[in-house]
């Protein structure tokens, strides 16, 4: 009977170990999906532009979304985290897919002081060459 006993508590420690992992706010698996396929979509839409072509953006399908790290932090005074990690994605085009695995990525994911929504933030240069933070809500 004591063996039981050890073994649920086991299970116990390991699970609420498990569940601290990871800050407490911090954002989901699906909210990083999303930021995600928001920054692929404007990172392509930004190359599309500079190579002035006349291209509609591909179909997207993010999948197997690993987090390894999120890191809290504060981007203009608001709560955030970066997070890294690796995903799956395939790029539907008119005549075939493509599959590209364990594609790293590293976003910063601002959350709104109501703590409703959530911006994707991201580090650029001003007009002066100074970083300032540009966000984005993600929907």
């Amino acid at each position: 009977m004591q063996r039981i006993w050890m073994g649920i508590w086991a299970v116990i420690l390991v699970a609420l170990l498990t569940a601290c992992s990871f800050p407490i706010g911090a954002p989901n698996r699906h909210l990083v999906e999303r930021a995600i396929v928001l920054q692929l979509r404007q990172t392509q839409a930004a190359l599309n532009q500079q190579l002035r072509l006349d291209v509609q953006p591909t179909d997207l399908e993010i999948r197997r979304v690993v987090i390894a790290d999120q890191t809290p932090m504060t981007i203009e005074d608001l709560k955030a985290f970066r997070v890294r990690g690796t995903y799956n994605v395939t790029t539907k085009l008119p005549t075939r897919q493509i599959t590209e695995q364990q594609n790293p990525f590293d976003v910063y994911l601002q959350r709104q002081k109501e703590g409703k929504t959530w911006h994707l933030a991201r580090l650029q240069a001003d007009d002066n060459g100074e970083p300032t933070w540009l966000t984005q809500r993600i929907e």
